[in-house]
């Protein structure tokens, strides 16, 4: 299976994602979104589980790196709430918990201690703090979200919702029925018996005594007495639920799959179905009086209502990302989280939203730096987005080209040259200021391009598709590859001398600047999607299936090293022969000290596919990928 990037429309800039994307035989673009609505989408979660089992199973050995685009940060936030008038705290994917203390003019990303997804989060009072999570997870705070410490749930069940009445109550709701209580902050759990075994998203508490929760199925569950009993209430769907919340101890409000929204004004005892006017999926809800409430769902979807939910008003799409919750500190001011860390706020009771999160959210498929603080990303949409205070900040500069761009390479710290689909080729001469189109006098894609010094570079594509400069970009001239095969990736240690790779483990070699080039011959049978070399002889290249293939003889001989992951790997970069980075699917990134002798997981804090690394010195480096990702490492 083929797995290039997507090419992509700029009108589809938040609604397509990277992904897993492959080109059928007949040529046409096929794409999975890697987008990921929050999580409710499946309440088993079974999908969840099967995409981050290769990473719970690793023991990470480095926490290096941190995001760099967009920020605070990139993993789907799927819960917040509001511990005072500034403080506000929403968590998400891999033990994201981020922080804002000024009404959401900056958040910052704080450490949870964990890389489980935490899917809850509830504040009693200012600092009094809790957040929960899968197999189990719970987290306390008691300075408003600063820092965070693990409590002994007892159950190893995903936990979903959490709602807190003071300090010392609260009940948090999951997988299979489980309902836990605390009355003690957390100090110790009891579990409770719900009467169902359907999953429970999310539960809202009003005192210390009166709590509804709901679930899978339409499920709704009502105690009257601090959940020594739990009641199933009569539902009037059997669609899932996602969330509820109550304004007293009789209004509350529920909002599920397929549109569903569920109102009661007498505690819970009865619900009647409102109508969305929509089939779209809704994720969180909440009210700040009896009237005005709003409602987030799939598809960047808001809803507002300021007469009880008698009439439901669609609000101007930000954007077309899933939402996943909505929290209010005042009758003014709110704010909303989904994926890819997107955050809004309103100060208009939501009538409007702007984004409080910041960012490129484009597929990014290669990096390229000069220094330790210049550098490049490119990606989909003709996108280059460029950082000249070492990762700090990224602005989206024009590339004059609508085109997917594949592979980035800098010839000088002046001069730099970017290759994408249809022939495309744009380059630089100011480091990435200005960017003029060239003629590059070919339709085919290209994929990847190395400048082994100032003039001289080579780019490939498909079709075997091989192009040679000795101008800086300025002029290219077709060679003969004596391959159709695609190829994905090249690296030149100097002017003559270079590998290129790709489908069908193509690898071509040439020690002449490309006049001629030799078939060199792996085992592996993995289609090679990044190659690396730091001299003549010593060469990594990486591949479908965790396929890493090392040579120290200039690839007369190729041999495969064992990398621990089964993931696509998709780019490699190496500072010397010994150190080197390789990235892949799933947020993958494994390190070597020891010229691939050995690899060792280390932790990306993403799940998103990472397509691209460079390292500007052997501290620094840049790893791009999916959703915009960048993360730094210095």
């Amino acid at each position: 299976m083929d797995h290039d990037p997507i090419r992509l429309r700029s009108s589809q800039r938040r609604s397509a994602r990277s992904g897993l994307v492959r080109r059928t035989p007949g040529g046409s673009v096929v794409r999975r979104s890697a987008s990921r609505a929050p999580w409710p989408i499946t309440l088993s979660l079974v999908a969840l589980v099967l995409v981050t089992s290769t990473f719970l199973g690793y023991a990470y050995a480095y926490t290096g790196w941190t995001w760099s685009n967009p920020l605070p940060q990139g993993n789907p936030l799927v819960a917040i709430a509001i511990a005072d008038a500034s403080t506000s705290v929403a968590v998400g994917d891999l033990g994201t918990i981020v922080r804002t203390t000024d009404p959401g003019r900056r958040w910052t990303q704080v450490s949870s201690g964990t890389t489980q997804d935490l899917r809850g989060v509830s504040f009693a009072n200012p600092n009094a703090g809790t957040a929960v999570g899968r197999v189990g997870t719970i987290l306390s705070s008691t300075d408003a979200g600063a820092t965070w410490t693990p409590q002994l749930s007892g159950t190893a069940q995903d936990l979903n919702g959490v709602s807190f009445t003071d300090a010392n109550t609260g009940t948090a709701v999951g997988a299979t029925g489980t309902i836990l209580r605390t009355v003690n902050g957390g100090a110790t759990w009891v579990a409770q018996s719900s009467g169902t075994t359907q999953t429970l998203a999310s539960v809202s508490f009003t005192d210390a005594l009166m709590g509804t929760a709901v679930g899978a199925g339409g499920t709704i569950l009502r105690t009257i007495n601090g959940g020594l009993t739990w009641l199933s209430q009569l539902s009037p769907t059997t669609a899932d639920l996602y969330s509820v919340s109550f304004t007293n101890a009789i209004t509350g409000t529920a909002v599920g799959a397929g549109g569903t929204i569920l109102r009661t004004l007498n505690g819970g005892v009865t619900w009647i179905a409102q109508s969305s006017a929509t089939p779209t999926s809704l994720y969180g809800v909440t009210f700040t009086d009896a009237l005005n409430g709003i409602v987030v769902g799939a598809d960047g979807l808001i809803l507002r209502t300021t007469d009880g939910g008698t009439t439901w008003r669609p609000q101007a799409r930000f954007n077309w990302l899933p939402l996943a919750a909505v929290a209010f500190r005042d009758a003014n001011t709110g704010t909303i989280v989904g994926v890819e860390g997107l955050i809004l706020g309103t100060t208009d009771g939501g009538a409007t939203w702007t984004e409080q999160s910041a960012g490129t959210d484009w597929l990014l498929l290669d990096v390229s730096s000069t220094d330790a603080n210049h550098g490049i990303a490119v990606g989909a949409g003709g996108t280059i987005m460029r950082t000249i205070d070492g990762g700090r900040s990224w602005g989206r500069t024009s590339s004059g080209t609508s085109e997917t761009l594949y592979g980035a390479s800098f010839a000088d710290a002046s001069t730099g040259i970017v290759v994408g689909a249809n022939g495309t080729i744009v380059r630089t001469t100011d480091a990435g200021a200005t960017w003029a189109v060239q003629t590059s006098g070919t339709i085919e894609s290209l994929y990847d391009v190395s400048f082994p010094n100032s003039s001289v570079g080579t780019a490939v594509g498909s079709a075997g598709t091989i192009l040679r400069t000795i101008d800086a970009g300025v002029t290219w001239t077709r060679q003969d590859s004596g391959t159709t095969s695609d190829l994905r990736a090249v690296s030149f240690s100097d002017a003559n001398t270079g590998t290129a790779a790709g489908r069908f483990t193509t690898i071509l070699r040439t020690i002449d600047g490309g006049a001629t080039w030799t078939p060199q011959s792996s085992t592996s049978g993995a289609q090679i999607n990044g190659i690396h070399f730091t001299d003549g002889n010593s060469g990594t290249a990486v591949g479908d299936n965790g396929v890493i293939l090392r040579t120290n003889d200039g690839g007369a001989n190729w041999t495969q090293q064992v990398s621990g992951t089964s993931e696509h790997l998709l780019g490699v970069f190496f500072t010397d022969s010994n150190s080197g980075t390789a990235v892949g699917r799933y947020g993958t990134i494994l390190h070597t000290a020891d010229g691939g002798a050995t690899w060792t997981p280390e932790f990306s804090d993403t799940r998103s596919n990472l397509f691209g690394v460079f390292f500007s010195d052997a501290d620094t480096g840049t790893v791009v990928g999916g959703e915009g990702t960048i993360l730094r490492t210095r």
